[in-house]
């Protein structure tokens, strides 16, 4: 693969180079590609709007929540999902109009709940019968109507690692449809006149590579609606699909899942005599993850004869989990020389103190020494989200590149930062021993 590059042989993102960018804003550094993030909600748009049918392409924003990603989601004229109080005030802060807000999660407080109504958020995602009740006492005392979907846990497995998928019927999250508990809130939420009920959700997973999960899913979304004999305004399938990380990754292009999710609901319509019902997708892994990029400055290298290369970096699994949480895999390049012939194989470790803290575990790279600039790839998706100051580390700061030009849109934490909240302890002070 030939990465882009400008006169210095330096990687280049969106025409701004990857090596001055780490020079300037020091590593490890997130850097985002904003004109494929546009890109790539434009292309979700553009599907719908060939079809003609009504949609919301809502950004999932736990994939990457900051003020800047959701004024760009803003931009772009796409709806935004949260899951918690936090990307709720983040995204009231960045200006995103509350109305286009949907909020999903499995255990969303009394305080959230109110939060999201007390701010007019568009939608609320039920997801269990305390919310249900949570929700209605809030909306009371509020004086209010709220739009809701219901959240269905549909049965249907995805073909993905155990810890994203969210669609099988032993799982946290939603109504189980198998035993009854969906007809049950059904009943509940359409007889309460606090609820707008407007539709089903559900969502089956994550970095899927085929249609027929996503079929299936809407399928049977449309055909409890018509068993309980109700025809909803939206039918929302959620999101999970796939992106590269790897070139084991072979995932389809954005208008195969939607074109056939698209295809499924227009049958169904046609099958039941509806009018069509809106669809709504929750991309977003696929929207931000290939869109961002991880650089670290390269230090130490262990050599073990016969066995294997180590170079470490001055980030890890403080910044990028994943590796270390489930073994994803990912791709690497070294920003100074991406295209020269690699040389060995290595596997790129971190700096924090625990054994399962790699990167890359194995990838080819042409010689590296201390100070070069390595580049993680495809890490825009759950990187910063799920950063944490493991080892007392500050978590990295954030740029958006775009057209030639880059900007921090979030600043780089400082060790300061990091003890803040912390407080000395006085009670032994007045203890005797």
């Amino acid at each position: 693969m030939n990465y882009p590059t400008n006169e210095q042989n330096h990687l280049t993102i969106d025409h701004v180079d990857a090596v001055d960018l780490a020079s300037t804003y020091g590593t490890p550094l997130y850097v985002y590609d904003v004109t494929k993030i546009r890109q790539t909600m434009r292309a979700f748009k553009a599907i719908f709007e060939k079809e003609n049918v009504p949609y919301i392409v809502s950004y999932a924003s736990k994939a990457f929540a900051t003020k800047a990603i959701y004024q760009v989601a803003q931009q772009e004229g796409i709806h935004a999902d949260v899951v918690s109080g936090g990307e709720l005030y983040t995204a009231i802060q960045a200006g995103f109009n509350p109305k286009h807000l949907s909020f999903n999660g499995n255990n969303k407080s009394w305080d959230e709940l109110m939060m999201a109504v007390q701010q007019g958020i568009g939608t609320v995602i039920v997801d269990n019968f305390l919310e249900l009740q949570l929700l209605s006492e809030i909306a009371e005392k509020c004086q209010v109507v709220q739009d809701i979907l219901l959240r269905i846990s549909p049965g249907i497995s995805a073909h993905t690692h155990e810890f994203i998928s969210t669609g099988q019927q032993d799982s946290k999250f939603g109504f189980d449809l198998l035993t009854g508990q969906a007809k049950a809130a059904y009943d509940i939420a359409s007889q309460d006149s606090h609820f707008h009920l407007r539709g089903l959700h559900a969502h089956i997973g994550s970095q899927i590579f085929d249609v027929t999960g996503f079929e299936k899913n809407a399928a049977l979304l449309a055909d409890t609606a018509q068993s309980w004999g109700w025809q909803p305004d939206i039918i929302n399938v959620g999101g999970g699909f796939g992106i590269r990380y790897t070139d084991d990754d072979e995932p389809l292009p954005e208008s195969d899942y939607v074109s056939a999710i698209i295809r499924t609901l227009k049958g169904k319509a046609a099958e039941y005599d509806w009018k069509m019902p809106e669809i709504w997708i929750e991309p977003g892994r696929s929207v931000v993850g290939p869109a961002g990029q991880t650089l670290y400055t390269v230090g130490a290298r262990k050599d073990i004869p016969d066995m294997r290369h180590y170079i470490a970096v001055d980030g890890g699994m403080g910044d990028n989990i994943r590796p270390a949480l489930y073994e994803a895999n990912y791709e690497a390049v070294l920003a100074n020389q991406p295209n020269i012939p690699a040389q060995e194989v290595v596997r790129v470790a971190g700096k924090y103190c625990e054994s399962g803290d790699v990167l890359v575990w194995q990838q080819k790279l042409p010689k590296t020494q201390a100070g070069d600039i390595l580049s993680v790839l495809a890490t825009g998706a759950y990187g910063y989200a799920m950063a944490s100051n493991y080892n007392r580390n500050p978590r990295p700061a954030v740029v958006f590149v775009e057209n030639g030009q880059h900007q921090l849109v979030v600043a780089r934490e400082t060790y300061e930062h990091i003890a803040a909240l912390d407080r000395d302890y006085t009670l032994s002070a007045n203890m005797t021993h």
